[in-house]
């Protein structure tokens, strides 16, 4: 189901529809108040930027020197060309171990990358540990939001659903009651599973450790608590120096929940006695992301969520209209680039109004990418037939001011006369709005009228 489609299914709920974006603005409000709550704001993302344009100038460097002071750490580096393999490394990790059981925290390359159902059909079990991932995860879901995966939930379904799985009294909907029942269900789980996975929010190249960020304390507690700890990352999540953490660590929270930081800022610097730590280095289409001049900046991405909590699009069709992993403004610029005719609807889901990129931490340009990406499926034959046609007819027409004259006046006739031709379903504009009055005259005749008055 191409987004259209999809959002049109998600806008029939009108009440949920409603609350989805006046939530999603909420927290854009909240962002608001802590970014401008601090005056160096614009320097922090400024720097921000200039960091990771450096890191994408010479990503080759630095990830060959975190993987040598990594491993002098004690950490097994692996390297993953695309999301299969990423899935077969963690595979045979389990498999060298005897385990069929884990506990996983948020990872969004871990979605990207399908590991949960690749696992299952390989006889593992992986329990999610972030409450979000964990509510989707019972619900045979996938996260409709990087940061807030089960926004799209509302607490009563939630309390149906713990009912079912969980064994919560029912009609319970109280969120403190519900999450002690998680708790309590999670706290079985961290104690007995042998194998912790995590994502990466930073690695950083001077020292060979990385920092996954939470709020829950969900990925400390899977990870203290096992023997094996694999951390899955993506390449450009790669820092130069320890000293960026503080300029990342102030944007992150900020954008992403208004927060000042996260709860928790947890780093990985060594296995300690007796566990094992494995990292694995996933590609999965960013080396060709990033020799697109025009899309490597996206590659910037530190993953907060800013974006699609301002999008006017992304707030009223919801995440899984996207069908990717990462959905709203950035995952429309970067599904297309791991496969352009799945993906090719995403960058039209947009009003390019902007507002994504005036608030991204690290200064994407995230519309200016997505009409860049309108431009390169259209010309590589991805846009639907019936969009090309009608583009073909209305660049004729345009290209012509005596045909463009003579259609205004067809339209407006018909407008007047015939409201049927064009008040009817098989125009998508007419589905949600009511067709314009049309005026007596085009502008053009009013003008050419007015001027010869005066």
């Amino acid at each position: 189901m191409n987004h259209s489609d999809a959002a049109e299914k998600f806008n029939k709920d009108f009440d949920r529809t409603t609350w989805h974006d006046e939530t999603l603005w909420w927290v854009r409000q909240k962002r608001d108040r802590a970014a401008f709550a601090i005056p160096e704001w614009e320097a922090l993302r400024e720097t921000a930027s200039q960091i990771k344009h450096n890191v994408l100038s010479n990503l080759d460097t630095y990830l060959v020197e975190f993987e040598k002071n990594a491993q002098k750490n004690g950490i097994t580096v692996h390297w993953a060309a695309d999301a299969h393999e990423h899935n077969e490394i963690v595979l045979s990790i389990l498999k060298s171990q005897g385990v069929t059981q884990l506990v996983k925290s948020k990872s969004m390359l871990t979605e990207e990358c399908h590991l949960n159902p690749y696992l299952e059909e390989n006889g593992v079990e992986v329990v999610d540990t972030d409450l979000g991932e964990r509510i989707v995860q019972l619900a045979g879901e996938v996260p409709s939001h990087i940061v807030l995966p089960c926004i799209h939930w509302k607490k009563e379904e939630i309390g149906v659903l713990f009912h079912e799985h969980l064994g919560t009294p029912e009609g319970c909907a109280d969120p403190i009651l519900l999450t002690h029942a998680a708790r309590e269900n999670l706290r079985e789980k961290f104690l007995t599973r042998r194998v912790a996975i995590t994502g990466v929010n930073f690695a950083v190249a001077e020292t060979g450790e990385f920092v996954v960020c939470t709020n829950e304390g969900n990925a400390d507690m899977g990870v203290h608590l096992a023997d094996v700890h694999i951390a899955c990352m993506g390449i450009e999540k790669i820092i130069p120096q320890r000293q960026h953490l503080g300029v990342f660590l102030r944007l992150l929270a900020r954008s992403a929940t208004g927060q000042p930081i996260t709860t928790y800022s947890s780093h990985f610097v060594r296995p300690r006695k007796g566990q094992q730590m494995h990292i694995v280095l996933v590609d999965n289409g960013r080396s060709v992301q990033l020799g697109r001049e025009q899309f490597r900046n996206s590659l910037k991405c530190i993953r907060c969520g800013a974006c699609m909590n301002t999008c006017p699009v992304y707030r009223r069709s919801g995440g899984h209209s996207y069908h990717n992993a990462v959905a709203g403004p950035i995952g429309s610029i970067l599904a297309p680039n791991l496969d352009m005719t799945q993906n090719a609807d995403l960058p039209f889901a947009s009003t390019l109004c902007g507002s994504c990129s005036n608030v991204c931490p690290v200064k994407i340009n995230i519309h200016e990418q997505l009409y860049e990406w309108r431009q390169v499926l259209t010309k590589s034959g991805h846009s639907p037939t019936a969009k090309t046609l009608s583009m073909k007819a209305m660049s004729a027409v345009l290209s012509h001011p005596a045909v463009y004259r003579l259609s205004g006046k067809i339209g407006r006739f018909t407008l007047a006369n015939a409201p049927f031709v064009v008040n009817n379903s098989f125009n998508p504009w007419f589905k949600q709005r009511e067709m314009p009055e049309p005026p007596k005259e085009s502008f053009g005749e009013w003008y050419k009228k007015n001027r010869s008055e005066k």
